[in-house]
């Protein structure tokens, strides 16, 4: 973003506990300022984005972080359904995952993902991969205004 004085609004869509905490913990080194939204499962992602909660705003974020693993709703569900919306397909949206056989890195490409990425196993990889992240689509891409 060319203007570090607004937030990027980054949601990120993780049933994971300890993933949430360890993406938390690798963002705060983001020297860009963020402002992080957490949907637990895929149908709190669906409800956030597409405003289906009473008396809420939806959010417009900048990048989404998408893991595809969550109940309620898939991460391909999530993805098909933010791709096919006139308002939110413009949006990034990088899949972080465990689940990394072809058929899921192919059918999230085919669903319009930005860039697939497989969870990494160990601490050390996880935090350098969630500040590549940063590095990437926070600090050298352009992304769309929200």
């Amino acid at each position: 973003m060319e203007s570090a004085r607004v937030p990027i609004e980054v949601l990120l869509v993780e049933d994971n506990p300890g993933d949430v905490r360890l993406i938390k913990e690798a963002l705060r080194d983001c020297p860009i300022p963020l402002h992080l939204t957490v949907a637990q499962d895929g149908e709190e992602a669906f409800q956030i984005l597409f405003n289906k909660s009473e008396g809420k705003t939806p959010l417009r974020p900048h990048v989404i972080l998408l893991d595809l693993n969550l109940p309620k709703r898939s991460g391909h569900e999530v993805l098909r359904d933010v791709k096919a919306d006139v308002n939110l397909r413009s949006i990034p949206v990088v899949i972080v995952s465990s689940a990394g056989s072809a058929e899921d890195v192919n059918r999230a490409y085919n669903l319009a993902a930005n860039c697939y990425i497989r969870k990494p196993m160990d601490l050390d990889t996880t935090l350098q991969t969630i500040r590549d992240i940063c590095t990437f689509w926070f600090q050298r891409v352009t992304l769309p205004l929200a």
